[in-house]
């Protein structure tokens, strides 16, 4: 793909931060702590957030904390969060977390980037997520959203997840990194959807690579 220029992405972005002013530091999942969006984000990989929440409402009014949801164990915490896809392993990941959140934290969840990975079950995305949302510490967790719109507004060209992360924090002024996550998630969720993006309706259009190269192949 070509290089799109800055300043296509910079206008993108900003009309971007327009549309999305009021939402964009709402998390799509309800938490009241760093662990309980821990365990959130863990089970939202493969279910959607509305799941997610209706699943931790039950679970965080029973079990909250590390030593609760392991008082719950395995067999517990599966029953709990059962409808969550991948079910099985996100208990055997949240209890193995939670054990090791107790022994080397002191019961917190890191606060870093490289201690935060070394917990089962939590990947770059799950930790920049905790970063970002529950510390107030300058990330970007890319998830299928984030991807696909960064990649079609010209962003970012990444093979994996990792590499488009390191473009977009490239691309995008440290202090905007927070927001811009959930810009491109909310865009992702409403109108850059997977697969019918309505770029008739899109505000960011006139920048998007996407959009450019859909009209010059109808117009061809």
């Amino acid at each position: 793909m070509m290089n799109w220029p800055q300043e296509q992405c910079d206008k993108a972005l900003g009309e971007l931060r327009e549309l999305y002013r009021d939402i964009e530091d709402k998390s799509g999942l309800e938490f009241s702590t760093p662990y309980q969006l821990l365990v959130a984000t863990i089970l939202s990989a493969q279910c959607t957030d509305v799941r997610v929440n209706k699943v931790t409402a039950e679970l965080f009014g029973k079990a909250d904390t590390p030593e609760a949801v392991i008082e719950l164990g395995e067999d517990g915490l599966l029953e709990e969060i059962k409808s969550c896809g991948l079910a099985p392993s996100k208990a055997k990941n949240i209890i193995a977390a939670s054990r090791l959140i107790l022994s080397d934290y002191d019961g917190e969840v890191p606060d870093e980037l490289e201690e935060l990975v070394k917990l089962p079950g939590v990947g770059r995305k799950t930790a920049n997520v905790v970063l970002s949302q529950a510390f107030g510490i300058p990330a970007i967790a890319v998830d299928t959203h984030v991807n696909r719109v960064a990649k079609r507004l010209g962003l970012a060209d990444g093979s994996n997840v990792q590499k488009v992360e390191q473009e977009l924090m490239q691309r995008i002024p440290r202090e905007n990194w927070a927001k811009a996550h959930h810009w491109l998630i909310w865009h992702g969720r409403q109108i850059c959807k997977a697969r019918k993006p309505d770029c008739a309706g899109c505000p960011a259009a006139p920048y998007c690579r996407y959009a450019r190269e859909q009209a010059e192949a109808e117009s061809e």
